[in-house]
């Protein structure tokens, strides 16, 4: 009942805005992108045209939410395209990785600390290797023709020691055919010199919908960097219909722990045409990134856990000394509509041009 009442509670504040045009102003003053703080409930909601887009949620009192998050993210076309599970479970969803939670930006081995896995399940004797991102300050809301969302936040171990500084931007932007949020992350060490481990758990991650899943009928086992299995039952429905298509042209399944420039998630969603493309950027660390993209809903792009793809060829574990930093951009594409694999690279170029 908790998090029915959390979901009404996010979500009423955002269709009154959509409804009202921004507090009854005249329609023509209401800034196209409005990005609208709720400092109460710890929560900044985003509307594109009067209509809901996304949330950002950094609330430290909710169990299920270990690290700031967007979520839900719904499309031009008004579909939602995250998974509701755990905040607002949804029926005929699943319910495995709880700590999949909208679109998110973490890492699974700092310093052997693991940011990207936690959540409220799991157990007691696992807490001194987790990690929590708190101490998030709002530092610009803007609404216009684009809207801006700046924050910082503190990566903390299990004892609340500062290990890194997050500094975040987010660019939104959209029509009545698209969606865009374009992400700049700034991650600078504390006092003790940080090493990103290579893992598959990582980077910037959004789980989607059911109907996005790619179609199976067999059951999945997936191992996590602690020896935790997870069993992903396999799906006989006509729901599910997801497939990828990489910059590389690689499609389906095969997109898991490939390099590339971009990847798209695409199908119908209530019988429309849906699509999510994640662009990674040349002054990525990493770049081009390898993709921790599943049939199971989980689309990620993951710069740093070359030595897992890459099956120890390659190897980075990306370091940082006291002080130092590195900075991390992406772009997130929501398109309603078919697009082409010509379409998308031009928006990868307008993206990565100088």
């Amino acid at each position: 009942m908790k998090t029915r009442i959390f979901f009404l509670a996010l979500l009423s504040p955002l269709l009154l805005a959509g409804c009202c045009g921004g507090g009854g102003q005249d329609a023509q003053q209401t800034p196209k992108v409005q990005v609208i703080p709720d400092t109460a409930a710890r929560r900044v909601d985003i509307l594109i045209g009067g209509k809901p887009f996304t949330s950002f949620l950094y609330t430290d009192t909710l169990a299920a939410l270990t690290k700031p998050v967007l979520w839900p993210v719904i499309s031009a076309a008004g579909d939602t395209l995250t998974r509701g599970f755990p905040l607002h479970p949804v029926a005929g969803e699943r319910t495995d990785h709880p700590h999949h939670i909208g679109l998110w930006f973490t890492y699974g081995d700092v310093n052997h600390i693991d940011f990207w896995g936690n959540s409220s399940a799991m157990p007691p004797e696992m807490h001194d290797r987790l990690g929590w991102i708190r101490n998030v300050k709002i530092l610009r809301a803007e609404s216009g023709d684009t809207g801006t969302l700046e924050y910082t936040a503190d990566w903390l171990d299990a004892r609340g020691k500062v290990m890194l500084t997050e500094h975040t931007t987010f660019a939104f932007s959209g029509d009545d055919h698209s969606r865009t949020i374009d992400r700049v992350t700034t991650l600078t060490a504390g006092e003790d010199t940080i090493v990103f481990y290579d893992t598959k758990e990582g980077m910037m991650g959004i789980r989607v919908t059911h109907a996005l899943e790619l179609p199976s009928d067999k059951p999945s086992t997936f191992t996590d960097e602690h020896g935790n299995v997870t069993v992903v039952g396999g799906s006989n429905d006509t729901i599910a219909n997801g497939d990828y298509l990489t910059s590389e042209g690689i499609t389906g399944k095969e997109a898991w722990g490939k390099r590339a420039r971009w990847v798209c998630l695409h199908g119908k969603v209530h019988g429309k045409e849906e699509g999510i493309t994640l662009f990674d950027h040349p002054g990525n660390p990493g770049f081009p990134a390898y993709w921790h993209a599943r049939g199971y809903g989980l689309f990620a792009v993951n710069p740093l856990g070359q030595k897992i793809f890459s099956k120890g060829k390659e190897e980075l574990n990306l370091t940082l000394l006291p002080g130092q930093s590195a900075t991390f951009r992406y772009r997130i594409l929501l398109s309603s509509g078919k697009v082409t694999k010509e379409e998308l690279e031009a928006v990868y170029h307008e993206y990565t041009k100088p």
